[in-house]
């Protein structure tokens, strides 16, 4: 197995991963300053670009693959060369929407908005030319707005020409996406509905992190009962909607916040809360396993939600907004708890009921643990092994 992927700083550009070969390439896109990146890390146009297409050309002829598995914009490069590759080798082409990346210029189904002398976001209604062209400018600039809005519309109609099948994260994801899951999609291709899966806890691939240090973050984790958040720490996730909520609590347990702050991520918090910055998912998931409650209030539709089958796992209850592909996998009532995106109220009276009752939280976290084995790479897996077994039997 080959994994293509874009080049990114320090790291080799072929290497072997535990008998995967990693082959990181540069694109033509990454060398136009100011062009598709960002100070995180580059990203790929969505259209082909010139530079990634050679590479995986070079690559096809020396590896002939049964299946190239495409996932997100950078797959997009490959498509010059499908029927090439079909025909020569009687090659698939496989695509998995993570995001909105076919109906989305900015993958998340946000509309953004100017507002006072900034920007804001809120839900979107669904995609639009004028109203997408609109956000993305505002968004991006006007120049690499108006080239990635123009782009992922013919970037994106090309895909759902090419892919045998689509595959989608969530019902929600393939919907928000103008495909209408289930054995056959509207768009003239099979889409299916397959889920992310859990993997064994990692350090994020930071080979610095020991033992130790996972120890002494998870000793500043409260010693009693306690909320945890993990995600981004802005509006979209629904920070700022979780905080009027535990603020309005009377003798809750402390908050715990953990993810990554942005520009718009709050400078003031209340009583009870503690922030701690980015730590590795191993330690993440022990925060996970130690709390009382989990909360994943967000305000986009999350395509799936990983945080939340991280939660139930550790034997956690989580209250979460009833958006996106959440439902999906949350039993209101049953494993996890559903309340409606950016109502606060309807989060806090969830939050007082749950803290107020030991024993509902204890079945509730053990129906949770039950409900993410739905989520093991042992149940998944074979799944996206029939998808594949299925696109080479139609050769």
């Amino acid at each position: 197995m080959t994994v293509a992927t874009l080049a990114g700083k320090d790291l080799a550009d072929d290497e072997d991963d535990d008998g995967v070969r990693v082959r990181r390439m540069g694109s033509m896109s990454q060398r136009i300053s100011g062009f598709f990146s960002s100070a995180e890390r580059p990203w790929a146009p969505p259209l082909p670009d010139p530079a990634i297409t050679w590479q995986l050309r070079r690559l096809i002829l020396a590896e002939p693959p049964d299946i190239v598995h495409g996932h997100d914009w950078l797959s997009r490069s490959f498509l010059p060369l499908r029927k090439w590759t079909e025909k020569r080798y009687g090659t698939r082409f496989v695509s998995t929407l993570h995001y909105y990346t076919l109906s989305c210029a900015k993958k998340n189904l946000m509309r953004t908005e100017s507002r006072d002398g900034g920007s804001t976001e809120a839900p979107c209604s669904g995609p639009g030319v004028k109203k997408c062209l609109a956000c993305a400018c505002r968004h991006y600039g006007a120049v690499t707005g108006t080239l990635t809005a123009t782009g992922n519309a013919l970037g994106a109609a090309a895909e759902r020409r090419a892919a045998r099948p689509i595959i989608a994260v969530s019902a929600a994801t393939a919907r928000g996406n103008g495909l209408e899951p289930g054995p056959y999609g509207t768009r003239g291709g099979a889409v299916v509905v397959v889920p992310n899966f859990l993997t064994a806890p990692a350090a994020d691939n930071d080979d610095t992190t020991t033992a130790g240090d996972v120890r002494e973050l998870t000793e500043r984790l409260p010693p009693g009962d306690f909320i945890v958040f993990v995600g981004d720490l802005r509006p979209m996730k629904g920070l700022d909607v979780l905080l009027v909520a535990y603020g309005g609590l009377e003798d809750a347990p402390p908050l715990v916040l953990i993810g990554k702050s942005w520009p718009d991520t709050p400078t003031q918090f209340p009583v009870g809360v503690t922030v701690h910055d980015r730590w590795p998912n191993v330690a993440v998931i022990e925060a996970f396993r130690r709390s009382s409650i989990a909360v994943v209030p967000s305000v986009w539709a999350e395509p799936f939600g990983i945080v939340v089958i991280e939660a139930m796992a550790g034997g956690t209850p989580v209250i979460a907004s009833n958006v996106g592909g959440i439902p999906e996998i949350i039993e209101h009532g049953i494993s996890g708890v559903l309340v409606p995106p950016s109502d606060a109220l309807a989060l806090r009276r969830a939050l007082g009921e749950l803290i107020a009752d030991p024993d509902r939280r204890l079945a509730m976290g053990e129906a949770a643990r039950r409900r993410a084995e739905d989520f093991t790479a042992s149940c998944v897996v074979p799944q996206v092994e029939n998808e594949y077994r299925q696109s080479t039997s139609s050769r």
